[in-house]
């Protein structure tokens, strides 16, 4: 193996790694945060879904502002800055949630943790840079891979060390994101060639303005990406309602929840890790997003309907299943987009998944507290998943809809490199 191959498999290593990271303090959070807003509030499990909603809220708006900057930085000076500086505020961030004494302390730490969260953007355009084609989008999986074991571990943490002291899940991920930025120091060489840097601009880096560059695209890719943005609302009934609702429902406890958790994370990693390898080279990527899909919505339909508890483990098979839309949409976007401009296009796509993640958990939380407090007068905590299957639904008509239209001039092809 050559020197400049080894180097590309540490720097992919690398990029796994950060992202896996990303995810395990999200992970850390699921199994324990009802029973933490429930202590640090005073109130009850529909209530403190509610609080969960405006948790998440205050994490997205931040990522959605940092996202399109940190991008267009990584386009001007570079990924590899970017990323370890994301990597370093990950760990302050993990360490003020460890020591919250009020529920105002947790805002703060979700306020530090949208800012270093956007380091999403700057590890996908760097998975863009170093790969092409269908092998670009086979890469893009590393980053399903990541999410499956982030939520294996953190959630793990999240829910066994939990039952320990709720500071513990919180101190081991800052010391795994201080330990991955060192080993970033190292290793991590730079993907983006002095010749395809760019000056920075304000205009670009504002998250709207990076948002409405998108319609420079043609109208097939526009409709994809709104359909890759319902997609993501829709899996927020799933991210921010489930330990909720198996609480509610089954009565589950932490060690119970962080089992299943464990369970998707596995399913995440395989899927996305290593079956989408074998699914997009045989079946295309339009097969590939439309049946993924199409997947998450029977996933969505069998858990809202679900009256038996050992069954959420049957039922997330097709849901983690869905993983293979999600992935080979967005290789299929960034195919359409200009070597230069990875970077702002993967900054405006964390932007739409952050939007979708300050409506979505608000949207879903507040369907469950409807649906579970006491004055309604239906009981249906599966709500916010038969919500999500409806969208589901919509996202594949327009992703139908989208194949069927043909590219205007307004496609760019991939490799083209733009000077503005």
């Amino acid at each position: 193996m050559t020197k400049t191959a080894q180097h590309g498999k540490a720097a992919l290593g690398f990029i796994f790694v950060t992202i896996f990271i990303d995810v395990l303090g999200l992970g850390i959070i699921i199994p324990i945060l009802p029973k933490l807003l429930e202590e640090l509030a005073g109130v009850d499990i529909s209530m403190a879904s509610q609080y969960s909603g405006w948790l998440t809220f205050t994490y997205a708006t931040m990522q959605f502002i940092f996202a399109p900057v940190l991008g267009n930085l990584s386009d001007r000076y570079g990924r590899r800055p970017v990323l370890l500086t994301s990597l370093f505020g990950f760990g302050i961030d993990y360490l003020s949630m460890a020591y919250a004494p009020t529920i105002a302390w947790l805002f703060v730490g979700r306020f530090i943790a949208g800012m270093a969260g956007a380091s999403t953007t700057t590890a996908t355009a760097y998975i863009a840079d170093v790969s092409t084609g269908e092998k670009r989008a086979a890469n893009f999986g590393l980053i399903g891979a990541a999410t499956g074991l982030g939520f294996i571990l953190g959630i793990g943490l999240g829910g066994f060390l939990g039952e320990i002291g709720i500071k513990i899940p919180f101190l081991v991920a800052a010391g795994l994101a201080f330990l991955n930025f060192f080993y970033g120091l190292v290793v991590l060489p730079e993907s983006l060639a002095k010749e395809n840097r760019r000056a920075f601009m304000w205009k670009r880096a504002n998250p709207v303005g990076s948002l409405l560059r998108l319609r420079k695209y043609s109208l097939a890719v526009s409709t994809l990406i709104t359909a890759y943005t319902i997609v993501y609302i829709g899996q927020k009934a799933v991210e921010s309602v489930l330990p909720f609702y198996l609480i509610e429902k089954f009565k589950w406890t932490l060690p119970s929840i962080s089992s299943l958790g464990i369970f998707i994370g596995l399913l995440i990693a395989g899927i996305q890790g290593g079956f989408v390898r074998w699914t997009i080279p045989k079946f295309g990527l339009r097969k590939n997003i439309l049946a993924g899909i199409a997947f998450y919505g029977i996933g969505l339909i069998l858990i809202a309907f679900n009256n038996v508890g050992w069954l959420m483990y049957i039922f997330m098979i097709p849901y983690c299943l869905g993983g293979l839309g999600g992935t080979a949409l967005q290789g299929f976007i960034s195919d359409h987009v200009p070597a230069n401009e990875q970077g702002e296009l993967q900054g405006a796509l964390t932007s739409l998944v952050s939007i979708t993640t300050v409506v979505g958990p608000l949207l879903m939380t507040s369907l469950f507290h409807h649906f579970t407090t006491k004055e309604s007068d239906i009981y249906f905590p599966g709500a916010p998943f038969l919500m999500g299957a409806i969208l589901m639904m919509i996202s594949v008509l327009l992703t139908i809809r989208s194949f069927k239209k043909k590219d205007d001039s307004k496609t760019l092809p991939p490799n083209t490199i733009l000077t503005h």
